[in-house]
């Protein structure tokens, strides 16, 4: 679905325009085309590569989507392919954007994220002098309104592994609820992993050294956004590692409560083997046993089990198994 087509001459609109008419703006100096796609049919891409010449590899990928984010060059032309990682609940929802990037047009194709780009194309129009830097800017606006969705996300991340933190040494019968939350949790860690250290990579393809020709006067600003993915990147080691350790303390609490448990029912098991052992004895029917004719031999009997279970119980309890 097409969300806008404009064309800008010297970083301003300039007029809205019919698909059909892209590549006759594009003939004109100083002027480059923005179009925004959503969820395209297959004639929609296959239109918009008529109108900008672009690469059958790349309108593949794009058209194919569930990309691994990256960058690649065609000629003087960019394709970049980041993955939209947004809040949905319980879940995170994990979208696309491919972005076309050439000396005058930029082609972006978002594809199964709810959160659109219309505040990046306005806060854009409303800086022409940036906009004037072309598709070199709109490349980089595009990429940093990615990245700074990624932020809320971490800091969800954090703020439920503190939560998770809370209560691991709460409660005895919470430990198996926990270790499903931090599971939970590091596979939601994983997928803004595998969106972020991709695209750590391609970013820093932008800036430095040789980079391609529409992005030679931004690079600036490609630094600014790898050094923000670089930050991310660090808080989710941080964050698996801090999971990986809570998961082994409480795998610890768990082993420790079933060794708890074991001391407690061998100590039980213990002292009533006394009482099995006594009546063992004196359960015997000799004829010959001196106790078995004896008045009180009976009372005593009942009276020597106890003392003896009463002493094991003390002792067990002292030791801290009961």
């Amino acid at each position: 679905m097409l969300i806008n087509c404009v064309a800008y001459q010297e970083g301003k609109k300039l007029s809205d325009v019919p698909v059909e008419d892209i590549s006759e703006y594009l003939k004109q100096p100083d002027t480059f085309v923005w179009v925004a796609l959503r969820d395209p049919t297959k004639d929609e891409i296959l239109t918009m590569q008529e109108e900008f010449a672009l690469h059958e590899l790349a309108v593949e990928d794009a058209a194919r989507g569930h990309q691994r984010p990256k960058m690649e060059e065609y000629g003087d032309n960019v394709f970049m392919v980041a993955q939209i990682v947004e809040l949905g609940g319980d879940e995170l929802n994990v979208g696309e954007v491919a972005i076309f990037a050439g000396p005058n047009y930029v082609l972006s194709v978002r594809r199964d994220a709810n959160q659109g780009f219309l505040g990046v194309r306005a806060r854009a129009e409303r800086e022409p002098h940036q906009l004037r830097k072309g598709a070199g800017f709109v490349l980089y606006a595009l990429v940093d309104a990615v990245v700074d969705r990624y932020f809320p996300v971490v800091d969800m991340l954090e703020s439920e592994l503190e939560s998770i933190e809370d209560h691991i040494f709460g409660r005895v019968g919470e430990q198996r609820a926990n270790i499903e939350r931090l599971y939970a949790l590091k596979r939601k860690s994983q997928v803004l992993r595998h969106a972020v250290i991709p695209l750590l990579d391609a970013i820093g393809r932008l800036y430095g050294g040789r980079v391609p020709t529409i992005v030679c006067d931004t690079q600036d600003y490609f630094r600014d956004v790898h050094d923000h993915l670089f930050r991310i990147a660090g808080r989710l080691d941080a964050i698996r590692d801090t999971i990986n350790t809570a998961i082994q303390v409480t795998l610890s609490m768990v082993a420790i409560e079933e060794n708890d448990i074991s001391k407690r029912l061998a100590s039980y098991a213990a002292i009533f083997a006394v009482f099995t052992a006594f009546a063992g004895v004196w359960g015997m029917n000799f004829e010959f046993m001196p106790e078995l004719k004896w008045k009180y031999g009976y009372p005593l009997a009942l009276l020597t089990m106890v003392g003896v279970c009463g002493y094991l119980y003390r002792k067990f309890k002292k030791a801290g198994w009961i």
